[in-house]
């Protein structure tokens, strides 16, 4: 039976055939059928299976002042992209202008004046700053989606799912001066249609989704975060709010339903909801489905009707 010779730890588990070679390994060796090859020039213990696997693997071929971009970047910052990763999508690699991007297999090149954006170190890979991918990202956006994303960048909330570091990511004013700095590009009036209606504080996409279609279909904008106080003491924060009509709004994700300790919270922020006299509606990804929106919608609007006679008949009845 033929061994094959152990690779030198220090390569690790994926490496370039630059540097098995710069450790002593041999061509016959980095060319044995044990490896993988993800990519041209590196080589892997096993075959890449997830987003981050892929992305290690094509670090490794990038060159000085070569960077992630573009939804490779939006990814790493891990914004709320309209589309999920899935095996087969393109490694954006972002080259400075005059060079020549990458051609190899899995691998979306293109260039970008590097004063355009910060070169971040992201899960030990160089990438462009969370703005920057925003804005490479446009063209392929609706202005919902990029509102979505801008959302994303603006919130301090530590629990907004998969959201990388340093939140917030940028502010409104940060936003508006790069794209003064940046001028003319693919997708830019799409950023300018969703600044005006992104808002601070957000806490999940779906939250933003929701506020979307309340708006979309022609009632006032909730407050976003709105804090209920009894008496000083903060009892409850819906993600959408109506103070005036004592409405509150609450997307429920899956972790409502899974986490146990979650699910407990919830029923005692209802119940003191219910006692400081709040209405709760809540909604579920199944609710922001296309033909179970009106459903919501509807209900909605007959909940800030019934709120609006009340509110009027107490009025009425005060000496």
């Amino acid at each position: 039976m033929h061994h094959r010779t152990k690779l030198p730890r220090r390569l690790g588990e994926r490496f370039s055939i630059a540097d098995a070679e710069a450790v002593g390994v041999r061509p016959g060796r980095h060319s044995a059928r044990d490896l993988h090859r993800p990519y041209s020039g590196v080589r892997s213990m096993t075959m890449p299976e997830t987003f981050d696997d892929w992305v290690r693997c094509c670090a490794l071929r990038l060159k000085p002042g070569q960077r992630f971009g573009r939804t490779t970047a939006a990814r790493l910052w891990g914004l709320p992209l309209p589309t999920r990763w899935k095996e087969g999508e393109e490694i954006d690699v972002v080259v400075p202008t005059g060079t020549t991007p990458p051609k190899t297999s899995r691998v979306r090149g293109s260039r970008l004046k590097t004063e355009r954006a910060v070169t971040r170190i992201l899960k030990g890979v160089p990438v462009v700053d969370a703005v920057a991918a925003l804005f490479m990202c446009a063209p392929d956006l609706t202005v919902d989606q990029a509102i979505v994303m801008i959302d994303a960048l603006l919130t301090p909330a530590l629990n907004y799912p998969d959201l990388g570091p340093g939140k917030p990511m940028a502010t409104l004013s940060e936003i508006e001066a790069r794209l003064a700095m940046w001028r003319q590009f693919p997708g830019q009036r799409t950023i300018q249609q969703a600044l005006p209606s992104a808002r601070v504080g957000v806490e999940s996409p779906k939250e933003t989704e929701t506020r979307l279609l309340i708006i979309d279909s022609g009632l006032p904008e909730p407050v976003v975060q709105f804090e209920v106080r009894v008496e000083g003491e903060l009892i409850a924060r819906p993600d959408l709010a109506y103070p005036e009509l004592k409405i509150g709004i609450e997307y429920d994700g899956d972790g409502h339903r899974t986490d146990k300790d979650e699910w407990r919270r919830d029923i005692q922020r209802h119940r003191a909801l219910t006692a400081a006299g709040w209405v709760s509606l809540h909604l579920t990804e199944a609710d922001l489905a296309a033909g179970a929106r009106d459903a919501f919608v509807a209900q909605l609007r007959r909940v800030m009707a019934e709120r609006r006679m009340e509110i009027t008949a107490q009025t009425a009845s005060r000496p």
